[in-house]
């Protein structure tokens, strides 16, 4: 019987996969995405290409997994009861030194997505959509807890605001993001945007 291409996925292990993950992340800190390629992946995992291509089909989709499996929850997992409380939830799921990490992530692909429509079309679908549903599922929640209208013109926003602190801290305040400012964010900006 012929070897389907599921069969063939399944022989890296989980433990093999984060382990190709980490690598992936280390190599996009330290060289960026134009400059990260299958065969430094290839040399700093011992793999071949032909199975990371297998496997992964290309550079962007590889790259946007490795991000998406570093995530530490799922936003949707996360009920704390209250608006407020997934939101704090949310902006202490990582600490300081892994915030900062991913911020130089986030910076590394954010400006290579310009230019490179495989990267952008890997992000939206396997990083931005999934959580926009997630943060929908949060606000919606809220909405049915009564504290938040549901013609409320900001929920479509909730994401666009926390990406855009995240992202934006290093380059306004020269600081990465960090639990506290995140924190402080959500109280200033987003929670009185979703409950005036």
């Amino acid at each position: 019987m012929a070897e389907t291409a599921t069969t063939r996925r399944s022989r890296i292990t989980p433990e093999r996969q984060a382990e190709l993950y980490e690598a992936v992340l280390d190599l996009l800190r330290e060289v960026g995405y134009d400059s990260l390629t299958m065969d430094a992946v290839a040399a700093r995992t011992r793999s071949s290409k032909a199975t990371l291509y297998r496997q992964w089909g290309g550079k962007a989709e590889l790259v946007v997994k490795a991000i998406r499996h570093h995530k530490p929850v799922d936003l949707a997992n996360v009920d704390t009861g209250s608006l407020r409380g997934d939101f704090q939830a949310l902006a202490t799921r990582s600490d300081d030194c892994r915030m900062e990490q991913d911020s130089a992530l986030m910076r590394a692909v954010g400006t290579a997505v310009h230019t490179n429509p495989d990267l952008l079309a890997a992000l939206r679908e396997w990083l931005v959509e999934p959580e926009l549903a997630e943060m929908r599922h949060v606000v919606q929640r809220a909405v049915d807890r009564g504290e938040v209208r549901a013609d409320n013109p900001a929920i479509g926003y909730v994401l666009h605001m926390i990406i855009g602190a995240f992202v934006a801290r290093t380059m306004i305040d020269d600081e990465p993001p960090t639990q506290a400012f995140l924190a402080s964010y959500i109280d200033a900006v987003v929670l009185p945007a979703l409950v005036a």
